[in-house]
């Protein structure tokens, strides 16, 4: 998958323990906008309405090329396309409390795809623990490339 967004705050404000990918219902305009790289999934989030999964809050800047004609709502509620099985999956964790947050947008064999990432919110201490963590292993990597250096 070409990745055309990525939701770079997902993983660090939430522990990812599962992952799906769905297509997304889109306008003419809005798909070639999102081709072009104009798809911003900062803040976004899936919303459950009368047994499907809608996008929302991700934005998508009007195509400029397209006419007057063509209302483009950067911010509007997208469609997901989903398998039943899937759609059941997402249901049961919603209820369960998990969260579903679109982690990667990309094309796939000329579609605009969705990753979703279920899982539950981290806690401050959790995101200190990561940053720690992340840290040392920095640290030791530095110390091993100066070793290998001598």
């Amino acid at each position: 998958m070409k990745i055309l967004a990525k939701n770079r705050r997902s993983t660090f404000d939430y522990d990812i323990t599962e992952r799906l990918v769905a297509g997304v219902v889109l306008t003419g305009p809005e798909t070639k906008s999102a081709k072009a790289g104009h798809l911003s999934l900062k803040g976004s989030f899936v919303a459950m309405k009368d047994g499907e999964a809608y996008l929302t809050n991700a934005q998508i800047t009007p195509y400029a090329q397209a006419g007057t004609r063509v209302s483009q709502e950067p911010l509007r509620s997208r469609k997901l396309l989903l398998h039943q099985k899937e759609l059941g999956k997402l249901v049961a964790a919603k209820q369960a409390g998990f969260s579903i947050v679109p982690t990667v947008a990309g094309l796939e064999r000329g579609y605009v795809k969705i990753e979703l990432g279920i899982g539950r919110g981290k806690k401050i201490r959790d995101k200190r623990q990561a940053i720690k963590a992340r840290q040392t292993a920095r640290e030791l990597n530095r110390a091993v490339k100066v070793r290998k250096a001598v």
